[in-house]
């Protein structure tokens, strides 16, 4: 009994922020620790959605210049697009060591950025500037950053990106991307964008997952999920299912217009199946569009086809 109490005290710690990415509800989250006089931001959001994460703070009757500690998943902007901002205000920026170099200098993550969003890309991110290298902090894999008498344990686990960190806060895991996408009911979707697709790491990546015993994962694309190893199963099951209409396509030497044209197709089929509402399934596309999986899992394909050589 003191164990659940405690641990019901801890979640009460846990703000989720919903950001309101595009005027849409539950698409993307920010997540706020608070002990005592202690702020802790886990993921930033991109910086177009800044002002909504200061008013979420405002009413909580703090502000937003008191977060002196942030934490990203990856340097995806969804994720990370507005860490700039929080270190401008004198906030650490912790991050994987493989991604502090484009948080310092952006420019490849814009140029990359450009080509999959284009003309849409100031709408959907708003500005993105490099961050001065005092204020970011790389972290290694089962690293424990202490912040007051708050823990955050790294763990690396790749597979959406070779840059991506879940942190694990006393029972509950911040999971990023790596645990999917799951709102309100619905099921857990994968996100497959280029370029570090890789199923392998991604399977190891949730074992690491599953092997820390969390009671819960907090999850990016949105919210909070309980049933952990069942959660990460689904997952599994729809990545590959995923993955493996990309390689039964890969031979039809279609152009990649009419092949995302018919992966949306089959994507949205799926969850009209599953019963979703219209409602529901724009807040998915708002937080993982399949379009993005398109050239995402191709590539996986083509690298190990390159690797079997």
């Amino acid at each position: 009994m003191l164990t659940q109490f405690l641990f019901l005290i801890l979640v009460n710690m846990i703000k989720i922020i919903d950001i309101n990415f595009l005027g849409i509800n539950s698409a993307i989250a920010s997540f706020l620790i608070k002990n005592q006089n202690n702020l802790v931001l886990i993921e930033t959001g991109p910086s177009s959605s800044y002002n909504n994460i200061k008013k979420e703070i405002n009413s909580l009757g703090k502000d937003i210049n008191d977060i002196k500690h942030v934490f990203v998943t990856h340097i995806h902007l969804d994720h990370s697009g507005g860490a700039w901002k929080f270190a401008q205000n004198g906030a650490t920026v912790y991050v994987h060591p493989k991604g502090a170099k484009h948080l310092q200098n952006p420019d490849k993550l814009i140029q990359s950025a450009r080509k999959i969003y284009g003309n849409k890309m100031d709408m959907l991110w708003g500005k993105i500037k490099g961050i001065d290298s005092k204020n970011i902090r790389s972290v290694e894999h089962k690293e424990i950053i202490k912040i007051g008498n708050i823990n955050l344990k790294s763990l690396h686990t790749p597979g959406h990106a070779n840059h991506h960190i879940s942190w694990k806060y006393n029972d509950v895991i911040f999971a990023g991307d790596v645990a999917g996408a799951k709102i309100n009911n619905g099921p857990v979707l994968p996100a497959c964008p280029p370029p570090d697709i890789d199923l392998e790491l991604w399977e190891e990546s949730l074992k690491i997952l599953n092997d820390e015993a969390p009671k819960k994962l907090y999850l990016t694309h949105f919210g909070k999920s309980s049933n952990v190893t069942e959660h990460l199963e689904e997952l599994k099951s729809c990545l590959w299912d995923w993955a493996n209409w990309f390689k039964n396509k890969k031979n039809e030497n279609k152009d990649i217009e009419l092949l995302t044209k018919e992966f949306n197709a089959y994507v949205h089929e799926s969850l009209v199946n599953k019963g979703l509402s219209k409602t529901l399934i724009e807040q998915y596309y708002a937080a993982n569009p399949p379009y993005m999986s398109v050239t995402g899992l191709l590539r996986y394909w083509n690298k190990k086809a390159n690797n079997d050589k």
